[in-house]
């Protein structure tokens, strides 16, 4: 996880894993509403409005695609997101820029590249909540759920080995 300095623009930080399987596959995962519940729970469940298959289907710039509650051990609700893309590269990346009920600011994008024998997926992330002074509480929660996420996410298909261990 890289570290980015809190400033007037928000809180940031990232984390990357390099995954065993090719773009593609994992770019399915991602904007899946399944995908996402894979990587969340536990620890949280994303409600989705029937029939989403593909999270980024019909994205307009700035238009708030739906609005998602997050449930707490997948049944108690403790925030909701209306999700808002910016931008969506298929198979590549997503730029979501949405409001939160705790951050004015909630921007999360997706990034995938192809590595040797696999595929690199970095998050970045940037909030600012709508109470500043709270911010010292969110990062190490936000921190920990994308942390759990790309454990999961390993889990799930795997580290792609490295160049030097063959």
């Amino acid at each position: 996880m890289s570290d980015c300095p809190a400033s007037d623009h928000g809180t940031r930080f990232s984390v990357s894993s390099n995954l065993a399987t090719e773009a593609e596959t994992l770019w399915r995962h991602a904007v899946s509403p399944e995908g996402v519940n894979r990587e969340l729970m536990p620890l949280i469940r994303m409600t989705f409005p029937a029939g989403v298959e593909d999270l980024t289907d019909s994205w307009r710039p700035g238009a708030r695609r739906f609005r998602s509650w997050l449930l707490a051990a997948g049944w108690v609700p403790v925030e909701y997101d209306d999700v808002v893309f910016e931008e969506v590269e298929p198979g590549q990346r997503f730029l979501e820029r949405s409001s939160l009920f705790s951050q004015r600011v909630w921007e999360h994008e997706r990034i995938l590249e192809p590595v040797p024998r696999g595929c690199r997926i970095t998050d970045r992330i940037r909030f600012v909540p709508r109470l500043a002074f709270l911010g010292w509480l969110y990062r190490p929660v936000f921190e920990a759920v994308f942390r759990w996420r790309h454990r999961r996410l390993r889990a799930l298909f795997g580290e792609a080995a490295s160049e030097e261990t063959g």
